[in-house]
């Protein structure tokens, strides 16, 4: 009987970018950006060798978020980021590498090119990567590292300098988070001038949700997340609780 070669899945990471980044900054600590022997590297990760199948598949990861190099055959090096992103003096830098990491794979950069503003569900998503080439089953997997990576990557919600998050943010206690149930973000950039707003955030991001964008004065952008799926009586709610926020912000 004629033996069917079994279908390969296109090239993604294993692991989440969180996971990738503490592996390679273990790296760095024992090799600093020195091009290391590939059997080197993998001790240094914890493995036996760079035969080994699991560390393969791992170099293979670290180097599709760009975290490694390959300076020539048989040796690797963390890559010039990784040092950037380790003694980087400000949260605007290490956020900007992030979101470089997170869509420097080919297959995540597919879906955050398609999918530029906001994600669509998981299902959705899903779909997207059979169609790119993945089975059912590498299509959970690669979904999985995926989600958590832009998670991590605070992807769609990163800081454009580090005066957008400081002192200055109000963070909504729990009876007023209870608007939303289950806890949900609204992020909303409220001012009385374009040149001093406020900025309330609330923390606690399901990812079964849908993400919408809200332009504001002065090239500034708010982001408004709902659950799926979405009632006529949340949107009171929501209503309610950013009406209740305007009424505080003018008692000031």
């Amino acid at each position: 009987m004629e033996k069917i070669a079994r279908k390969r899945s296109p090239r993604a990471p294993s692991i989440a970018l969180d996971e990738a980044l503490d592996r390679v900054l273990k790296l760095y600590a024992a090799e600093g950006k020195h091009p290391a022997p590939i059997d080197v590297v993998a001790r240094h990760l914890g493995y036996s060798a760079a035969s080994n199948g699991t560390a393969a598949t791992m170099l293979a990861s670290l180097r599709y978020f760009g975290l490694l190099a390959r300076p020539k055959e048989g040796m690797l090096q963390v890559s010039n980021d990784v040092e950037t992103y380790k003694f980087a003096p400000t949260d605007s830098t290490r956020s900007e590498l992030l979101r470089k990491w997170v869509s420097t794979p080919t297959v995540f950069s597919e879906l955050l090119s398609k999918y530029s503003a906001s994600l669509p569900s998981q299902a959705t998503l899903k779909f997207d990567l059979i169609q790119l080439g993945f089975s059912a089953t590498a299509a959970d997997d690669c979904l999985a590292s995926f989600l958590r990576s832009v998670e991590f990557a605070n992807y769609f919600y990163a800081p454009h300098n580090d005066e957008d998050v400081g002192p200055s943010a109000l963070t909504l206690d729990a009876e007023k988070l209870s608007v939303l149930q289950p806890p949900h973000v609204i992020k909303h950039a409220m001012d009385k001038s374009d040149s001093s707003p406020t900025t309330v955030v609330a923390v606690g991001v399901d990812a079964d949700v849908d993400r919408i964008p809200i332009r504001l004065s002065g090239g500034r952008r708010a982001w408004l997340i709902v659950p799926t799926p979405f009632y006529g009586s949340d949107k009171n709610r929501i209503k309610q609780q950013i009406d209740l926020l305007l009424i505080d912000d003018d008692a000031k």
